[in-house]
């Protein structure tokens, strides 16, 4: 779908039920749309789902000027809600998609009907994954421009295995379709120009909401969320400390809290089913009740 003069890609999983609901997925740093093929399909009995392919991700174009941050990040995801006029929407984020949209529920409680946050990208002190410790050199040119060559320049079957061993506590559990489309999705992404500008640029965005203090904080935003609110970690999480799951429940008001044991940084791809029981629980739990 062409936004604002740019091209947002958009994936559709239909719904099984006329009384479907509609939902929103966002994904992560370096991911797109795909990593939550198997979630949105399991859901398809309660949920209307349309996954969004961040801009510099996926299928979607570099965004206008090369807004990466946050706040652009989240103002693309609100616009998309906007424009499909299918709001409000139980919207979905994992790691980095998870901060985005808790900016969204934060800023437009409106478009916002339930949220779910899987190992969201909050701010820490100190990161553990190298990535994570990294992110204050991104701010330094040199060391930005050589992230960027290796970015474009490493196998795509190698770049993809290293992710999945940093996303997934077992990575035993991709199945071979999705690591064949996972490759695919990485030898795409390396031939379009900006693939390292969108990489680099949101690590530093990602950077930049750490830094960032007083009402503008992921904390304080997170503690403005009206919309009710699952939380969803794995206690494996090489990429975001599990230990951050307390203190982001605690912060949004009535949210639900749930650790799962053995699982990674992207529990909707690693364990789906389990994920898919805990939301379909969670949307029955905060479904409207008929008044007469």
């Amino acid at each position: 779908m062409e936004i604002d003069g740019s091209w947002t890609f958009v994936r559709e999983t239909p719904a099984t039920s006329p009384d479907a609901e509609p939902a929103l997925y966002v994904h992560g740093l370096g991911g797109s749309a795909q990593n939550w093929t198997d979630l949105a399909a399991l859901l398809r009995p309660e949920l209307d789902g349309q996954a969004i392919d961040l801009p510099g991700f996926g299928h979607s174009d570099a965004p206008p000027g090369g807004g990466y941050g946050q706040a652009a990040l989240a103002a693309r995801v609100i616009r998309w809600i906007e424009h499909s006029g299918r709001g409000p929407v139980h919207l979905f984020g994992n790691s980095l998609g998870g901060a985005i949209t808790v900016r969204a529920a934060a800023m437009r409680p409106d478009l916002i009907r339930t949220l779910t946050l899987i190992s969201p990208a909050m701010p820490v002190i100190q990161p553990l994954h190298p990535h994570g410790r990294m992110l204050p050199a991104l701010m330094v040119p040199p060391i930005r421009r050589a992230i960027e060559r290796r970015v474009r320049s490493l196998p795509a079957d190698e770049m993809t295995t290293a992710v999945l061993d940093m996303c997934f506590a077992d990575p035993s559990r991709v199945a071979p379709q999705r690591r064949a489309e996972a490759i695919e999705e990485t030898v795409r992404r390396q031939q379009v120009p900006w693939a390292g500008d969108a990489y680099v640029g949101s690590l530093r965005g990602l950077a930049g909401s750490y830094l960032r203090p007083g009402n503008g904080s992921l904390w304080r935003l997170a503690a403005r969320i009206t919309a009710p609110t699952l939380v969803l970690w794995g206690r494996e999480d090489r990429l975001v400390d599990a230990r951050l799951a307390p203190r982001t429940a605690r912060l949004i008001p009535g949210s639900r809290l749930l650790v799962l044991d053995g699982v990674g940084h992207t529990a909707q791809m690693e364990v789906p089913r389990i994920v898919a029981r805990a939301v379909l629980a969670f949307l029955r739990e905060n479904k409207p009740t008929a008044t007469v």
